[in-house]
């Protein structure tokens, strides 16, 4: 049975957008290292049923609410090029946006699910929502205009071309006793 795979288009942006800036928030990546500890170990016990930390402070943000942190992702180097590979179970490739700008890849996607249960003695109905949003440095030597993106499986694959300059091989340097 042969598998399709849906090609995503990357929008690139001018520089000096306003999409471009995030607010600074220092103590994020910290509080997200203690979750992890905490979640690694005992299991999980110190959360609530909403993924968010018993030390937490700030309100619910939209983009835990689905996810609980940001999706895994692979970031590989071959020769010609630099992959990234984010995990994003259930979600298809019209909810996920890739976009390059200056010099940042931001992948962004939303989640929305609802579920309807009617049996003769009661009645479900259920909604969850939420989005991530991850960003990566893009290295010096990629090719911007030839970025491709594409999803199977769940799978969002982001290649990054490098360029031919950044592809001529390295010259091995003899290291000589002084």
């Amino acid at each position: 049975m042969a598998e399709t795979i849906t090609k995503l288009p990357v929008k690139t942006e001018e520089k000096g957008t306003a999409s471009a800036l995030r607010p600074w928030r220092p103590f994020d990546s910290l509080r997200r290292e203690i979750d992890q500890l905490f979640d690694e170990f005992d299991g999980g016990v110190w959360r609530w049923p909403f993924r968010r930390s018993l030390f937490d402070i700030e309100p619910f943000r939209r983009s835990e609410a689905v996810f609980g942190a940001t999706p895994a992702v692979d970031v590989t180097e071959t020769d010609k090029a630099y992959e990234i590979a984010a995990e994003l179970p259930g979600m298809s490739d019209k909810n996920v946006e890739v976009k390059l700008a200056d010099g940042v890849l931001t992948i962004k996607g939303e989640k929305q699910e609802e579920k309807e249960e009617k049996k003769k003695d009661y009645y479900l109905h259920e909604r969850s929502f939420g989005s991530f949003q991850r960003a990566f440095q893009v290295p010096d030597g990629v090719d911007a205009d030839k970025i491709e993106a594409s999803f199977k499986n769940g799978v969002l694959t982001v290649t990054l071309p490098k360029s031919a300059q950044a592809q001529k091989t390295a010259k091995k340097i003899d290291v000589k006793a002084a």
